[in-house]
């Protein structure tokens, strides 16, 4: 009853099967590639769907620490429920990584009418901010090459005028 009920679906990520047709995928992997294809989706990408997608992409230039990935926690239960009908999440778990902005998201859930509990692991990459050097005073054109060919540069150009200004 419950493979009846989880069907079977396109593979995620799309890729040819070894008929030469789109691959498939049936049963506990159909559901995974389903979750997977929800939290990698940001809400706005489908033009005949915006709000489907998980908003975990929004956090990607966020810090990481506790409120971040509480937030992230939020999202994917909120994303999960929503989109993903045939499981019950049963807990989201986000820890960091070990490489800077890296973020585990940690799914367990079970398909429901089953008792069989699984876990899903998802990266989730964060952009660390950066600490930008000063920019050069607007007035002064050091720094920049070519300059002197925008308004406001330095006037001694050492290049000939063109044929068409002589």
């Amino acid at each position: 009853m419950a493979e009846q009920f989880v069907g079977t679906g396109w593979a995620f990520p799309l890729r040819i099967g070894p008929g030469g047709g789109i691959a498939m995928v049936s049963g506990q992997q159909e559901v995974e590639e389903a979750m997977r294809l929800v939290l990698a989706t940001a809400p706005g990408e489908r033009p005949m769907r915006p709000e489907f997608g998980c908003a975990i992409h929004d956090m990607v230039f966020a810090p990481v620490n506790e409120a971040t990935a509480g937030r992230i926690q939020h999202e994917v239960y909120a994303s999960l429920d929503r989109w993903e009908p045939r499981i019950e999440v049963e807990d989201v778990e986000v820890t960091a990584g070990d490489g800077q902005g890296v973020l585990y998201i940690d799914v367990r859930y079970s398909v429901r009418g089953t008792n069989n509990p699984r876990s899903l692991v998802f990266p989730f990459y964060t952009i660390p901010s950066h600490d930008y050097p000063d920019l050069p005073d607007s007035s002064s054109s050091a720094g920049f090459p070519g300059s002197a060919d925008f308004p406001g540069g330095s006037s001694a150009d050492s290049r000939p005028a063109p044929e068409s200004d002589r």
